[in-house]
């Protein structure tokens, strides 16, 4: 700060600076207060100007931090001195040695001749598995191809006992058939015959009450024939009579026909396929002599 005579006049910045700062906060304390009362009073706001003798000044900047100083660079070693080489004089050639010579020479060739040994032992351990696995797998083949031709020889086996079973079953169903068609055909035929015996004892039977109801003319000559068609129910009772062929004699034909209708109920056999040869239509043959 200056003075009139040009001197300066320095003052302590950090005291000035906080006596400002709490001269400024109770400033605004009080501005709020009066803020406060006059909003409420509602009274115009009071003008208020702060006085400033002086403008304070800026801290002083702080002078630079100056930069280390960049390191030495490393000293590289002293390489080392070289020593002088020593040159080694090849020793003299010596003189060959005829019988070493030979010594290396037969031990090489007895080397040779085992390594031959061993090579050819080897291919001949080789040769010999080789053909121990060919016959292996030459034995195993033939007993593959016996085990299958076993299968298949019983396998024909079994089906030639299956066919000779079927035609023996065959051959017992038919004996069975013709047994049972024959068993059949007896009993057809004793049933045919006990059918016809049944008829015919019935025939008779029908005839017999035929001619004892049956009053023949006087002048009836010979043993003249009459047929009727007579209609039965399956109780035996006769429906009607017509005559088919006349014995040539008009009151014989009346007289039988008569007959017929005075025997109703005809005796019937009580045998259903019996009594189907008399119903519903049955073909009465008559003679007076028989």
């Amino acid at each position: 700060m200056t003075r009139g005579d040009g001197r300066f006049v320095s003052r302590p910045v950090p005291r000035l600076a906080a006596g400002l700062l709490a001269l400024g906060v109770h400033l605004l304390f009080v501005l709020l207060l009066v803020f406060g009362v006059s909003w409420q009073t509602r009274h115009p706001a009071p003008v208020t100007v702060d006085l400033w003798e002086s403008i304070p000044q800026p801290p002083a900047p702080r002078p630079p931090v100056p930069a280390p100083p960049p390191p030495e660079p490393p000293q590289p070693a002293p390489r080392p001195v070289p020593e002088p080489e020593v040159k080694n004089e090849p020793p003299p050639p010596k003189a060959p040695d005829i019988a070493l010579e030979k010594k290396k020479a037969a031990a090489a060739k007895a080397a040779a001749l085992e390594k031959a040994a061993l090579e050819k032992a080897a291919q001949e351990k080789a040769a010999q598995e080789k053909a121990a696995q060919e016959k292996a797998a030459q034995q195993k083949a033939e007993q593959e191809k016996a085990a299958a031709q076993r299968k298949r020889d019983l396998l024909r086996q079994m089906e030639e006992e299956d066919a000779i079973r079927r035609m023996a079953d065959e051959e017992a169903a038919n004996q069975a058939r013709l047994l049972k068609q024959a068993e059949a055909k007896a009993a057809a035929g004793a049933r045919q015959s006990e059918i016809a015996r049944l008829v015919g004892q019935h025939r008779d039977l029908i005839s017999a009450k035929v001619r004892g109801n049956t009053r023949l003319p006087d002048n009836l000559a010979g043993n003249p024939e009459v047929r009727c068609l007579v209609r039965l129910l399956p109780t035996g009772e006769v429906q009607s009579v017509r005559v088919t062929r006349s014995s040539g004699n008009p009151a014989y034909d009346d007289a039988v026909k008569r007959a017929i209708e005075k025997s109703s109920p005809l005796p019937l056999p009580a045998d259903r396929d019996a009594r189907a040869e008399f119903v519903p239509e049955l073909s009465f043959v008559h003679r007076p002599k028989e």
